[in-house]
């Protein structure tokens, strides 16, 4: 009769414990205790603690390598009450003490306006900030815009109403970092976001983007730089992470993301990851080796004519589709066109005229 105790271990693809007989291998790491997980990184089969140590390590590395702060940074982590900036805020509140970061950290959280979805998630990140004993500062889109997302999809639909979200997202991280006198901002954005990134452009030809979506930083050439530590960190692994620190995170998706165009690129990295494991980092390191043509310039940054706003053209997005909200239209269509580059510069050098350059502009068609 068997009677070896049953030990715990991670399932790969859903980070729920399973059971498993002990008595068999030790951590590939330290030799010494059992392992409770296999690494969708790496493939290891290594024990909680030695998960801690390497999980923790490779975010301080890609963050020093990378020279993402300075002593005496103001730095705002971009708090959702999710997953990936719940474990944001832990880890760099525990890599600021135990490597003597010597930042100031906040935990800045934007209040979309979703009934149902962002209310309940911000109780989480209330919990949060007791928790790291963190500035919290919450901005809502009311706020800013005088709209919600439930009022902007109630007035023009569920199509293109992410496209809404992001744009005002962005800036409003930005403006809440300047209240809070914040010098830089970091997000939970991870590698399977990023794959999804580059795999998003290249199938909408969107070459501006898809030239700076693997930058660790962006922004850079503004007064706001962001950084994105989780780089290279698997998102199963910050599910694992969360789950044995017992982190308090909500858990919900968004309910109006099933409709996002993103949903389609994550379900073919799904697909493409089950045949081969390391195609997350695979694409991320092909999109850093990408050399673009010359004429393919990133567009002049500039400000915007009416908020201010750092943007590429004289009004920036977000008052465009401001200004297409208030005008009181009953619809707004937002379709993707693929524009040539100018006329004039094709006809001063003609041999480039077929590899014209692809770029995805929000066109509003009024109804």
């Amino acid at each position: 009769m068997d009677n070896t105790t049953p030990t715990t271990t991670t399932n790969v693809e859903n980070s729920t414990p399973i059971k498993k007989k002990s008595g068999g291998k030790l951590c590939e790491l330290c030799n010494v205790a059992r392992p409770v997980l296999k690494r969708p990184k790496t493939g290891q089969m290594i024990c909680k603690e030695c998960f801690y140590t390497v999980f923790e390590d490779e975010i301080h590395h890609t963050i020093v390598s990378n020279n993402l702060f300075k002593r005496g940074d103001r730095v705002a982590i971009g708090a959702s009450g999710g997953k990936d900036s719940t474990v944001l805020a832990e880890v760099m509140t525990l890599l600021n003490k135990k490597y003597d970061y010597g930042l100031d950290l906040f935990l800045l959280s934007i209040d979309e306006g979703i009934t149902g979805y962002r209310d309940d998630s911000l109780e989480t990140v209330k919990r949060n900030q007791q928790q790291y004993q963190i500035p919290l500062k919450i901005l809502s889109y009311k706020e800013l815009y005088n709209w919600t997302m439930d009022e902007i999809v109630k007035e023009i639909g569920l199509k293109g109403n992410c496209t809404f979200c992001g744009v005002f997202r962005r800036q409003a991280l930005d403006r809440g970092a300047v209240i809070l006198k914040a010098n830089k901002i970091v997000t939970g954005h991870n590698a399977d976001d990023i794959a999804e990134t580059v795999l998003m452009n290249l199938l909408r030809g969107d070459i501006p983007r898809l030239q700076r979506c693997v930058n660790i930083v962006t922004g850079s050439e503004g007064a706001l730089p962001r950084s994105k530590p989780f780089k290279y960190t698997y998102q199963k692994e910050i599910v694992m992470y969360a789950y044995f620190k017992k982190l308090d995170y909500f858990s919900t998706e968004c309910i109006y993301a099933p409709n996002a165009y993103r949903g389609h690129a994550r379900d073919f990295l799904k697909d493409l990851e089950a045949i081969r494991p390391s195609v997350i980092i695979d694409i991320i390191h092909s999109a850093e080796n990408f050399h673009f043509r010359e004429e393919n310039k990133m567009p002049v940054q500039r400000n915007c004519i009416q908020c201010g706003y750092i943007c590429s053209n004289d009004v920036c997005m977000a008052c465009d589709l401001l200004k297409n909200l208030n005008s009181g239209l009953a619809k707004v269509k937002l379709s993707i066109n693929l524009k040539r580059k100018d006329k004039d510069n094709n006809n001063n050098n003609n041999s480039n005229n077929n590899n014209t350059t692809l770029s995805n502009q929000l066109v509003i068609e009024q109804k």
